[in-house]
C-alpha cells in the first residue's frame, strides 16, 4: 500500500521488484492512495495503473488526515481480496531491500505484525497533550500511549483490527494544539496495537530510515551520488531497534527510505546485481 500525494517516481524499480518472474503477479495486490485534488503525474504505469483506491482524500502533515488515508488503504485492500494476508504501508520515497521472493517468504512466514511500539520517548507526554491535556482521556491514559515508525506490516486481524476501531480513533481524529510537535500518523497506530494486542506484534519497523541528519523534521534523504553497492550493504547490516520475537528466517529490513526521485538511475543501475541479490541471507 502506497501512500502518495501525485506520484511514484521511485515506481520503476517496483516495477522490477514485483515482476522479476511472472510466477509473482498472484502472490500481491498493489493500492495507491493519492491526492485526487492535485494533478497525478504518469508515473503509475504497469503494477500501478489502475490501483488509486476511489476513495482517496487529501492528507496532510501535522493532522489526523494521514492515518484516516491509511485506514483507507486498509478498507480498500480488506474488502479487494479475502487472501490478503499482509498489509505493507510504504511511501514514494521507499525502495526494496530485498528480492520478491525473499520479502514474500519472509513475510508470509510470520504470524505477526511488525510495527514499532515504543514506550517513553523523549517529549512523549507533550505528543500526548498535543491535542490538549485531556482530550486523550478517559480511552488514551497516559501510561498506554505509544510511539513508532508511520510505515508498518500488519497481519489480516489487525488490520480489520485498525478499520473497525472508534474508540482510540476517536481520540486521535482531533486537531492539535500544538503543530510543532503532531505527528499522529506515528502515534496512532502503536498506541491502539499496544492497547488491543502487544503479543501479537514485533516491535519494529521493516522500512530502515536513518534519524541522524534531520532536515524540516524528516529523516536522511539518500542523494543520487550515495546510491551504491556499499551504501546497500551498510543498511542491510542495520538492525533493528527494538524486537521481541518475530522472524526466524532473517533479522534484517526489508525496505528502506528516504530516497530521493533523482536516485531513480543508480538505483536501476545496481537493481538486479545488487539490491535483488540476497546472497548471504537466504
Amino acid at each position: 500500500m502506497f501512500l502518495t500525494t501525485t506520484s511514484h517516481p521511485l515506481a520503476p524499480i517496483w516495477e522490477l521488484f514485483f515482476n522479476q518472474t511472472s510466477q509473482h503477479k498472484s502472490l500481491y495486490n498493489v493500492y495507491v492512495h493519492v491526492d485526487p485534488t492535485l494533478k497525478h503525474e504518469p508515473s503509475f504505469f504497469g503494477t500501478f495503473h489502475n490501483r488509486i483506491i476511489p476513495s482517496s482524500k487529501p492528507a496532510y502533515r501535522h493532522t489526523p488526515t494521514l492515518i484516516s488515508a491509511a485506514r483507507r488503504l486498509l478498507s480498500h485492500s480488506l474488502l479487494d481480496d479475502p487472501s490478503n494476508y499482509m498489509f505493507i504501508l510504504l511511501s514514494p520515497s521507499c525502495i526494496p531491500f530485498h528480492s520478491f521472493n525473499f520479502t514474500y517468504k519472509t513475510l508470509v512466514s510470520s504470524t505477526k505484525s511488525f510495527i514499532e511500539i515504543l514506550k517513553n520517548e523523549p517529549g512523549w507526554y507533550d505528543r500526548w497533550a498535543a491535542r490538549g491535556s485531556s482530550a486523550m482521556l478517559p480511552d488514551v491514559p497516559p501510561g498506554e500511549f505509544r510511539m513508532g515508525s508511520q510505515f508498518w506490516t500488519l497481519t489480516r486481524a489487525h488490520a480489520r483490527m485498525v478499520v473497525s476501531d472508534v474508540d482510540i480513533w476517536a481520540k486521535f481524529n482531533k486537531p492539535c494544539v500544538r503543530k510543532d510537535i503532531c505527528y499522529l500518523e506515528e502515534y496512532y497506530f502503536p498506541t491502539l496495537l499496544h492497547m488491543r494486542d502487544p503479543q501479537g506484534c514485533v516491535s519494529a519497523t521493516l522500512t530502515h530510515v536513518d534519524w541522524s541528519i534531520i532536515e524540516h523534521g524528516h529523516p536522511r534523504t539518500y542523494k543520487p551520488s550515495e546510491i551504491g553497492d556499499e551504501l546497500i550493504q551498510q543498511l542491510r547490516s542495520a538492525r533493528f531497534r527494538y524486537r521481541n520475537g518475530g522472524l526466524k528466517r532473517n533479522d534484517t529490513f526489508l525496505f528502506a527510505r528516504k530516497f530521493s526521485p533523482a536516485g531513480i538511475s543508480p538505483l536501476m543501475n545496481i537493481a538486479r546485481n545488487v539490491i535483488f541479490n540476497d546472497s548471504g541471507f537466504m
